[in-house]
């Protein structure tokens, strides 16, 4: 059987300062409690054998991988669409200007010189399509909250059109067989379906 790990990126500079870092070039480093938290992650997966690890373009993810794993030869690979949402202008500004601006428009409208929660949720589907078209027998994949939410969400009610619930605490492992992660991609299709422009585009 094979096993997918998630878990979202430990702590970084921007959780503690509450802003939003939607942009890789922009880094933010984990703090010292998110190194803490990353290595947490490691001795909770010990005695699992990772076969291949995947980070986002974030450094806080590529650094929580590789606090988690430190010495076991583990490849670690960028999978670009499990990226945090691109929040445009929002990007550097506190967190709850973000969550304002969501309150009040729907998930296909994009955020300000970024995307939107429906063009995101297409990224996810696209990375796990090819997680599954991949052979090993256990990946760590570190990622974001958003992500991680929206794919347990979809893993655990496959017939939901509701948008995530509960939150994603940092550095913490969730577990998915194959058969897990293709509800999610079957349940956000359904959430967030294709669009004719959208298929144009990745043609």
């Amino acid at each position: 059987m094979r096993l997918f790990v998630f878990a979202r990126h430990a702590e970084s500079v921007s959780n503690v300062a509450h802003v939003l870092n939607s942009d890789p070039s922009q880094p933010a480093a984990l703090t010292p409690r998110g190194r803490r938290q990353a290595r947490k992650l490691g001795a909770q997966l010990a005695n699992l054998g990772i076969d291949l690890a995947f980070c986002t373009r974030f450094p806080r993810t590529r650094e929580t991988a590789q606090f988690a794993l430190p010495g076991r030869g583990v490849p670690l690979l960028v999978e670009p669409g499990l990226d945090e949402v691109q929040a445009g202008v929002f990007d550097g500004a506190p967190i709850a200007a973000y969550w304002a601006w969501k309150k009040h428009h729907t998930a296909n409208e994009r955020f300000p010189r970024g995307e939107s929660l429906d063009e995101a949720v297409r990224r996810y589907v696209d990375a796990l399509h090819r997680l599954l078209a991949r052979s090993e027998a256990v990946t760590l994949i570190v990622s974001h909250e958003l992500a991680i939410r929206y794919i347990a969400t979809a893993a655990a009610q496959p017939h939901s059109q509701a948008g995530p619930q509960t939150g994603i605490a940092h550095a913490v492992p969730y577990l998915f067989d194959e058969r897990s992660l293709r509800r999610a991609i079957a349940c956000l299709d359904a959430l967030a379906p294709a669009t004719a422009e959208g298929i144009a585009e990745a043609a």
